[in-house]
């Protein structure tokens, strides 16, 4: 007998990238190995040296076909094995190792929209529905749309067992989040990708379009972010590492926006439950900052902060590599500088 194994990965397309995917089957008793895929439809690779290698990097089990059968994510490589360009989860990989004493992990909250014939779904052809206020952790037919998918969705994660926490109706209508986590670099990535993969294959029966963008529809609604929950073991047992940590990310404003996801000036407008993007603030229990230090933490005096700005078509390899960096080498650089009755003896 075989079984068939799903090989996913992320692709070339800018500025945001797209999911590919293919089926294979393989023989029972035969895990999935190394694979390859055509880069010059992918924008990986040009077409007189078109050939790529999908890497299996997490697998789980296929909820969809059930059975045997698996979801393979693959990272991508180059025909002489080393990372391809696109291949962010290889740098995420190179700086959690560098960091792993400060044990860093990650929660991520996914907030996307579902569109139909060009719109959101449920909005009527002309106009708009009703304001905005109603659809947060909402529950009515005149307000809800899309339920049915999300509720696939949740137990489709549960069945291939990754770490999805909870889903929620947001606060445009027909916009919706799930969470994933808590998990250490690269899992946290991993799962998001696999979770995203299945909500867009899963969409694909109701004939609805899963869509990231930060900005969906303009004017007086709500963008659709990413919010990234991030600590260290120092911030898990102390509060100053939180406010340290805020204050270090303040120091690389314009390196983590210019990362955090296509179109975040249009999200990023200090309305909306926003900072502007070319602002920095952070606060407890505050969702107009940058950073939100949970109400849970500033009460327990330990726990982790929230980077509110990625969008919902982050790169969550990208984004958790760069948190890591800017917070866990300003802890190192902390302390190894010398104290400061140490510094004036010398």
């Amino acid at each position: 007998m075989s079984y068939q194994a799903e090989y996913i990965w992320i692709d070339g397309t800018k500025p945001t990238p797209l999911m590919r995917n293919k089926t294979r089957i393989i023989q029972d008793g035969k895990a999935p190995d190394i694979w390859g895929f055509d880069g010059s439809s992918t924008n990986q690779a040009p077409g007189e040296n078109s050939d790529c290698v999908l890497q299996p990097v997490f697998q789980c089990q296929d909820p969809i076909r059930g059975g045997d059968n698996v979801l393979v994510l693959c990272e991508v490589l180059l025909t002489d094995f080393t990372p391809h360009p696109t291949n962010t989860r290889s740098a995420l990989v190179q700086t959690a190792e560098r960091f792993a004493d400060q044990e860093p992990m990650f929660g991520i909250e996914q907030e996307y929209t579902f569109f139909k014939d060009g719109r959101p779904l449920g909005w009527p052809v002309n106009g708009f529905p009703a304001p905005q206020g109603a659809y947060y952790c909402g529950v009515g037919g005149q307000k809800i749309v899309g339920r049915d998918i999300i509720e696939a969705h949740t137990l489709a994660c549960m069945e291939a067992g990754l770490h999805i926490e909870g889903t929620n109706a947001e606060v445009m209508m027909a916009q919706w989040e799930f969470q994933i986590g808590t998990l250490a670099p690269p899992e946290i990535g991993d799962e998001l990708w696999v979770a995203r993969w299945l909500l867009m294959r899963i969409a694909e029966d109701f004939e609805v379009e899963v869509n990231w963008d930060a900005k969906p529809v303009a004017g007086d609604w709500n963008g659709a972010g990413a919010h990234t929950n991030f600590s260290t073991l120092a911030m898990r047992n102390d509060f100053d590492p939180i406010i340290a940590g805020c204050e270090a990310l303040g120091r690389k404003v314009e390196e983590h926006i210019a990362n955090y996801g296509d179109g975040i000036e249009r999200r990023l407008t200090g309305k909306h439950e926003t900072a502007r993007y070319d602002e920095f603030s952070y606060g407890v229990s505050n969702r107009a900052a940058s950073i939100r230090i949970p109400w849970a933490a500033a009460k327990a005096g330990k726990g982790w902060l929230e980077d509110r700005r990625p969008n919902a078509n982050m790169d969550p390899y990208t984004v958790c590599r760069l948190i890591i960096d800017t917070v866990c080498s300003d802890a190192e650089s902390s302390a190894e500088a010398p104290s400061a009755d140490l510094a004036d003896a010398i």
